[in-house]
């Protein structure tokens, strides 16, 4: 019989147990592929410790899987408050909200979800005139593709500004957060979830200035040369790494073979996706690829660092490419588009 809790209910690792004994060693042999070993030695410890499962704890455990099921599922659709009202229909209140409560904590849903789900230029809307802390604020939380759209619908003496101030976020208060959302769940009539959290920094930042036009990009990186030389060059590094050369089209990875080093492309393939190992052979002659292949081969173990390196340079001759006109890296906006 599965041990209680001193509250008498059963545990989270107990209730996953009886679930996955109820629904037979197919079914759990395909949930142990998603877990991590030590979440599998866990379990597979609660399960060997059930001796036997009562009809109606397996029953409660097996409804109540299938009413977070139903909740996730909502949630995927239309978002918490969309999930709440359902659930409030079928269940009552009282059990909507505790199930909500379970599946948000773990699914630790982020701040400003709703805002993901909402028409970027309805947040621009609202957020245009606000301090650009705020707008900092709320950017890092949506979706980079948002983020980008409205950074670019901004005045450009503010750009640079709120670029910056993402990529120099750290962490914010669940009071501050609160706040924000307050504003933004009355102009939206919506409900949110806030926790303390993480959000911000140079990679946010990349990931939103990879959404914006190109003319948006160079203008938001020539100001923060100006302002913070150190920033604008660790977020120029990033904007482009070595595996995305897979976005290039073929005239530009031709070009870029003939002007990056034989030896630093060698060591960026060694290590680098079938994907991009491809697409650079592919623009290659025969005996050129037949020579890198047999070259790599004797190269033997590699370290990291000397791969880094050479990716490195590698991005950077990329991106001088590109400053001068000679290739293309395509990005969001409509700047450019080929004709």
């Amino acid at each position: 019989m599965a041990r209680k809790d001193n509250n008498g209910e059963l545990t989270g690792r107990q209730k996953a147990a009886i679930l996955l004994i109820s629904m037979g060693p197919d079914v759990s042999a395909n949930v142990y592929r998603h877990l991590s070993e030590e979440e599998i030695e866990k379990l597979t410890l609660e399960i060997s410790s059930v001796r036997k499962v009562d009809t109606k704890a397996k029953e409660d455990v097996l409804d109540e899987f299938h009413q977070i099921a139903l909740a996730q599922d909502y949630i995927a659709q239309g978002g918490i408050a969309y999930a709440k009202q359902i659930l409030e229909k079928a269940l009552g209140n009282e059990d909507a909200a505790n199930i909500i409560n379970r599946l948000t904590s773990s699914l630790q849903v982020k701040p400003f979800d709703f805002a993901r789900k909402a028409d970027p230029a309805q947040i621009l809307n609202f957020i245009q005139n606000e301090h650009p802390q705020t707008i900092s604020l709320v950017l890092s939380y949506l979706d980079p593709a948002q983020a980008g759209q409205i950074l670019s619908e901004l005045p450009q003496d503010m750009q640079a500004d709120v670029a910056r101030r993402i990529a120099l976020m750290d962490s914010t208060s669940p009071e501050v957060i609160n706040e924000v959302e307050q504003i933004l769940e009355r102009k939206l009539s919506t409900t949110v979830t806030q926790d303390y959290t993480h959000t911000g920094g140079v990679e946010a930042v990349v990931e939103v200035l990879n959404g914006v036009d190109r003319s948006t990009e160079r203008t938001i990186l020539d100001a923060l040369e100006i302002q913070d030389p150190e920033l604008a060059e660790e977020i120029k590094k990033r904007m482009f790494v070595f595996e995305d050369i897979v976005t290039l089209d073929n005239r530009a990875i031709q070009r870029v073979i003939r002007d990056v080093e034989n030896q630093d492309l060698m060591l960026s393939l060694k290590v680098a996706s079938e994907e991009v190992k491809e697409i650079v052979f592919s623009n290659m002659s025969k005996r050129m690829v037949d020579t890198f292949k047999e070259e790599m081969e004797f190269m033997g173990p590699v370290r990291l660092r000397d791969v880094e390196e050479a990716q490195s340079r590698i991005v950077a001759v990329i991106r001088r490419l590109e400053e001068a006109g000679e290739i293309v890296i395509a990005r969001g906006g409509g700047d450019d588009i080929i004709v």
